[in-house]
């Protein structure tokens, strides 16, 4: 082969891996024993990266985060509470000392809810659930897997099969082609790529979800490098060749090993190309994401936001089965109180966002089921850091991590439940207590295998008996 030829096929090799999502093939080796499916389509949102519960479900703001550590002389500023998330829980916001609004007003306003109704009249919400996992890789594997994953490791492919292994195993191809799986992540880091599937000898990249990172492939880099999908000449364009090859190494460093042989049929290369160059000509050369409410300004957006605009781009073109988002703006807690609140804020504006997309879609709408959860929550004292603003930081290591909520809205739901602790007693007015004991964010994975009417078809696999469907909870 001419060295020409040579790199001509193997730069674009590399470049489609990067560029284009996982297009696994697909197959099944075992009928269904199967269920009726309870709706078409089902989102989750992994909700934004570590969220203490004091915070949001709570509501207890500075009172509950600051108030009892805070020096004597400016602790009469942090007497309040108040709801951030209005798109996802009823309750009115706090009435003063807002650091978390608008940039447009120095952030002391809050972003106007898009919803006129929260999830959570639209829904389940279940106030108090337990994850077993205190970190963020980790908490998301559990999710997942359906299972504690307490021995997962970071760099590391999920060590049992993930729900969009046993969905395109167990439903088939017919019902779950490779296109119709899908996971979102806001970032290339933290392991995030690995999560598409497992390592598992029976599941695996053949069973897998595409992948994508839309903010680094359709951010400044990937526009200055993936655009136009261009050849370079190996004699006289060296350089930008290794300037790409660089940025690909760089932007899989965390994968450990060469991306495997997905196998992509040409019909599907062909959309996600044309889905591509469509995103890259309607942006402009900009790099700014698409399908952003109109009532957002520009400056008020952050990455939470653009993974969940670009989210909205592929549900609208591929119309996923199930689609996975990850958000995780909130990590900032360690060290930055301040921006941890003002991406909370954005998180639930953009869960709002996408659930107002979803419903205005004529094949979603009605058809889709919504699933939000945070991965694993924060600690109830802080660190010894403190933001510009003099509030401290929170990191994610004792009991309280474990403390996370969860919700479910759309079709087959009902709405307007709320439960909570599982001592009755324990329970507000109009709240119950989950009649088969406190939720976990292991239950996740098989409330999406019953949602789809692959329920005992997953349980079948071994799943950990501890593991039940939230429906199940209830």
């Amino acid at each position: 082969m001419k060295r020409r030829d040579f790199i001509k096929k193997t730069g674009l090799a590399a470049a489609g891996a990067f560029v284009a999502p996982y297009i696994l093939p697909t197959g099944r080796l075992f009928a269904s024993t199967g269920g009726t499916p309870m709706a078409n389509h089902v989102v989750l949102v992994m909700f934004a990266g570590g969220v203490r519960h004091q915070e949001s479900i709570q509501q207890g703001y500075l009172r509950q985060s600051q108030w009892a550590y805070a020096d004597a002389l400016i602790k009469p500023e942090l007497n309040f509470e108040g709801n951030l998330m209005r798109n996802m829980l009823e309750g009115p916001e706090p009435i003063d000392k807002i650091l978390y609004g608008t940039v447009a007003s120095s952030y002391n306003t809050p972003i106007p809810p898009i919803l006129s109704t929260p999830l959570q009249n639209q829904g389940v919400l279940f106030k108090e659930v337990h994850s077993s996992n205190a970190g963020h890789y980790g908490g998301l594997n559990v999710m997942l897997q359906g299972g504690n994953a307490l021995a997962q490791g970071l760099k590391n492919r999920p060590l049992n099969p993930t729900m969009f292994e046993y969905l395109r195993r167990h439903g088939g191809p017919t019902d779950f082609p490779a296109s119709k799986v899908w996971m979102v992540g806001n970032t290339i880091g933290n392991s995030v790529p690995l999560l598409n599937h497992s390592q598992h000898p029976d599941y695996g990249p053949h069973y897998g979800a595409n992948f994508f990172a839309p903010e680094t492939t359709f951010g400044p880099k990937g526009d200055l490098y993936l655009k136009n999908a261009k050849l370079y000449h190996p004699q006289d364009q060296l350089d930008p060749m290794y300037e790409m090859k660089y940025f690909l190494d760089n932007s899989f460093e965390n994968i450990g090993s060469a991306l495997p042989n997905i196998g992509n049929t040409e019909e599907e290369k062909q959309q996600i190309k044309l889905f591509m160059k469509n995103i890259f000509a309607r942006q402009g050369g900009t790099g700014a994401p698409l399908s952003y409410p109109s009532t957002l300004s520009s400056s008020d957006r952050n990455g939470d936001i653009n993974t969940i605009s670009y989210a909205c781009e592929i549900l609208k073109e591929f119309k996923p089965k199930l689609l996975v988002v990850n958000l995780s703006g909130v990590d900032s807690a360690h060290g930055n109180f301040t921006s941890y609140l003002r991406s909370l804020h954005r998180a639930d504006y953009a869960v709002g966002h996408l659930w107002n997309f979803i419903q205005s879609d004529p094949v979603l709408g009605g058809e889709t089921i919504l699933i939000a959860a945070p991965e694993c929550g924060r600690n109830s004292t802080p660190n010894a850091i403190k933001d510009p603003s003099k509030l401290f930081g929170y990191d994610h290591s004792d009991n309280n991590t474990s403390k996370v909520f969860a919700m479910m809205a759309g079709k087959n739901i009902t709405p307007d439940v709320v439960y909570n602790h599982t001592d009755p007693l324990q329970n507000a007015v109009g709240e119950i207590a989950p009649p088969n004991g406190m939720p976990e964010t292991a239950d996740i994975a098989l409330t999406i295998a019953q949602i789809f009417g692959l329920k005992t078809d997953v349980l079948n696999t071994g799943l950990t008996t501890y593991t039940q469907s939230l429906f199940d909870r209830m």
